[in-house]
C-alpha cells in the first residue's frame, strides 16, 4: 500500500457578492409587499403577518456578513428572489462543470501537476443539477483526464468523505492522482422568503488533489495521517426536490422542496457528535487533541464551530487554531472546510497537525487528520 498526501487544493469564488444590508433590505421588501397585499388576511387572524429581519441578526445568529453568489440580480430581486441562472445547450458545458474546472485548474497548478498526471475525478457536493450523465464525467472531459469519474453526495459532509474515498483508491494503487471537486451552488436551493434561513448559503467550489507520496512533489503537501466517518439519519435538515417530485401532485410548491431544517436541533445534537468522532479519531492514531495546530471545521454556524473546538480543547480557541471563512462566504455547504483548509494552510511549519472537519445533514460527519510536509 501507498501512502498519501493532499499536494493541492483550489477555489472558485463568484464574482458578485451580497452583503447583509442589501439582502436584508430586498427581503423587507418582499415582506412589506406580502403584508401589504394580505393585510385584511391579517386582520382576520387567517395568516400570520410576516417580520422583517435585520443585519444585526444574522451576524449574531450565524458569524455571516456577507456571501458570493454566481447571481445577485435575481436574488435581490424582491419580486423573484432566486438566482437567474439562464439553462444551458447540452452542447455548453454546464455551470457545476465550469466552477469545478476553474478549481481544479487552481488545485492542479498548486500540486505541480497537469491533467495527465490524473486517473479520475470525484465530484462530492450536496446538490447535482442533473441526476446523468455525471458532472464528474463531464468535468473529467473538460480537463482532458484519461480514467474514470464519478458523483457522490453527503451533504455538507461530501468533500471529506470524497477525500477518504481518493485516499483508499490511491492507496490500495488503483490511481496515482485524484481529483476531489466540490462545486456548490447552495443559493439555487435556498428559501430567500424565509426569515429564519434566507441568510445562510453561498455559492463557491473547491478541489483536492489526493496523490501518492511519493510521486508528490509540491511545496503544499500534507500527508493523510488518516480519516473516519460517521452518518445516522436525522430528519432535521432536509431537501425533498427530485424527479419523484413530478410524480406527486399533492406535493407541488411545498417548502420542503427546498432547503429546510430545524436549527437549534441541529446545533444540540451535531456539535457533541463532532467533537467526540474527533476526539475518538485523534485517539485511534494515538495522537493528542492539544498537539493540533488547526480545526479546518465546516462553515455553517460561527457558535457551532466555538462549542465543538471548546469541546475539544477544554477552552476557547484562537482565530488561529480554527480560521474562519464563514463571514466572508456564508455556508457554501460542502465546500466550506476546504475553504478554510485552501486558505489557512501555507502558514503552519512543517510537522504541524490539523484535522479537516465537516457535519451537516443526515447526519453525517467527516474528519481527515493532517500533518504538513
Amino acid at each position: 500500500m501507498y501512502e498519501v498526501v493532499i499536494s493541492g487544493t483550489g477555489l472558485f469564488t463568484p464574482a458578485n457578492s451580497i452583503s447583509n444590508d442589501e439582502l436584508v433590505q430586498s427581503f423587507n421588501s418582499y415582506v412589506a409587499q406580502f403584508n401589504a397585499e394580505n393585510a385584511a388576511a391579517i386582520d382576520a387572524g387567517e395568516i400570520q403577518a410576516l417580520t422583517e429581519s435585520n443585519a444585526a441578526f444574522i451576524e449574531k445568529a450565524s458569524g455571516i456578513k456577507s456571501r458570493y453568489v454566481m447571481d445577485k440580480d435575481g436574488i435581490l430581486d424582491p419580486q423573484r428572489m432566486k438566482p437567474r441562472l439562464p439553462e444551458r445547450s447540452n452542447d455548453e458545458w454546464s455551470i457545476l462543470c465550469e466552477m469545478g474546472v476553474a478549481a481544479a485548474k487552481q488545485a492542479l497548478q498548486r500540486a505541480g501537476k497537469t491533467a495527465a498526471d490524473i486517473d479520475g475525478v470525484i465530484v462530492a457536493c450536496s446538490n447535482l443539477q442533473r441526476a446523468y450523465p455525471a458532472i464528474s464525467i463531464e468535468i473529467q472531459a473538460a480537463l482532458g483526464v484519461q480514467g474514470f469519474g464519478f458523483d457522490m453526495n453527503v451533504a455538507c459532509s461530501s468533500a471529506t468523505f470524497g477525500i477518504q474515498t481518493a485516499c483508499n483508491s490511491v492507496k490500495l494503487g488503483q490511481a496515482r492522482a485524484l481529483l476531489v471537486i466540490s462545486p456548490e451552488i447552495c443559493t439555487a436551493h435556498l428559501n430567500f422568503r424565509d426569515r429564519d434561513s434566507h441568510f445562510i448559503f453561498g455559492d463557491a467550489a473547491t478541489a483536492v488533489v489526493v496523490e501518492r507520496a511519493d510521486l508528490a512533489t509540491s511545496p503544499h503537501q500534507f500527508d493523510i495521517v488518516g480519516t473516519k466517518l460517521l452518518t445516522t439519519f436525522s430528519n432535521n435538515i432536509r431537501n425533498n426536490f427530485g424527479f419523484l417530485n413530478r410524480a406527486a401532485e399533492e406535493g407541488e410548491g411545498k417548502a420542503d422542496k427546498l432547503f429546510v431544517q430545524e436549527g437549534r436541533k441541529v446545533f444540540r445534537d451535531v456539535c457533541p457528535m463532532v467533537a467526540e468522532l474527533v476526539a475518538a479519531h485523534l485517539d485511534e492514531n494515538q495522537l493528542n487533541v492539544g498537539d493540533v495546530q488547526r480545526f479546518w471545521l465546516h462553515q455553517a454556524n460561527l457558535s457551532m464551530n466555538h462549542l465543538i473546538v471548546k469541546k475539544l480543547l477544554g477552552r476557547d480557541a484562537t482565530v488561529e487554531e480554527a480560521p474562519v471563512i464563514l463571514d466572508r462566504y456564508a455556508n457554501t455547504s460542502s465546500a466550506g472546510s476546504v475553504i478554510a483548509f485552501h486558505e489557512h494552510q501555507d502558514d503552519l511549519p512543517s510537522g504541524a497537525l490539523g484535522v479537516l472537519s465537516s457535519f451537516g445533514a443526515g447526519y453525517s460527519i467527516g474528519s481527515v487528520i493532517l500533518r504538513k510536509k
